[in-house]
């Protein structure tokens, strides 16, 4: 199966090969800027709380300032850029008030919409739970000869796993915030990298394993209580880093290259 581009190179692609009537796919600039600037602060490729210049983003996504304006804006509303008066956009910082805040509401959310899908769920959805877990397994999660680097694949079939989990939830609106959630959640991912591996002693397969075999046994209280443990070991992980990094001088605050986060 053909991998499919990153908003980012549809972007880019689009304003070179042809810059008068650009392909988009039906989306307007503004929607493809906007996906490229969340995936890139996701992936910590635009750091958090760096000033977001109009300028240097017109270069970085060729695109105009009007649509970049529109796409930032919009970002202002889900949490990912801030947006200063008279100072232009920022991207969000990242706290450990913010991570224990969205991870309570996280566990709310998922293991609710989860609690729904297992009651309302089908044998069409059971299958394809097993189905996205058994494309995880088969995934490895880093990359050999990167440095552990954490293998984008894995990355992806994970976030699908996760969404395929709630995909059975009768309400619309679960499983929406359910999706803003998890990405608010992928913001804090880079800053496992540098987690000790001795402190990373979870085992991610398993945890994902037991979650689906309490589905498929359509014990809810159990699987959703297994969802929220996995959720928490995640942002334990990563508040041990924020935390050791108050005792460290800002010369010695080096990313690490692998990680065992799996939220």
């Amino acid at each position: 199966m053909p991998r499919t581009k990153s908003a980012t190179t549809v972007a880019g692609e689009a304003a070179i090969s042809s810059p008068e009537a650009p392909d988009l796919g039906g989306r307007t600039w503004a929607s493809v800027l906007e996906q490229s600037v969340r995936e890139d602060i996701i992936n910590g490729k635009l750091p958090a709380g760096s000033k977001l210049r109009l300028k240097e983003l017109a270069e970085r996504y060729q695109a105009g300032v009007i649509p970049l304006r529109e796409a930032l804006s919009r970002l202002c509303t889900t949490g990912f850029v801030l947006a200063i008066d008279q100072k232009g956009f920022r991207v969000a910082p990242l706290s450990a008030d913010e991570l224990l805040d969205i991870t309570r509401v996280r566990q709310q959310i998922d293991t609710s919409a989860l609690r729904d899908a297992i009651e309302a769920g089908d044998i069409g959805w059971e299958a394809e739970v097993v189905a996205a877990h058994h494309r995880l397994t088969r995934i490895p999660m880093v990359l050999r000869g990167k440095d552990g680097s954490l293998n984008p694949e894995w990355e992806e079939a994970h976030a699908a796993f996760h969404e395929v989990l709630v995909s059975g939830c009768r309400s619309a609106w679960l499983r929406r915030f359910s999706i803003v959630l998890r990405d608010q959640t992928a913001r804090y991912r880079f800053l496992s990298l540098a987690v000790p591996k001795a402190a990373r002693t979870r085992d991610v397969a398993a945890e994902h394993e037991a979650i689906v075999n309490a589905i498929v046994a359509r014990n809810a209280r159990e699987a959703c209580r297994l969802l929220g443990g996995h959720f928490q070991a995640t942002t334990d992980l990563v508040l041990k880093y924020l935390e050791q990094q108050k005792t460290k001088p800002a010369t010695a605050r080096k990313p690490a290259v692998a990680t065992e986060l799996a939220t």
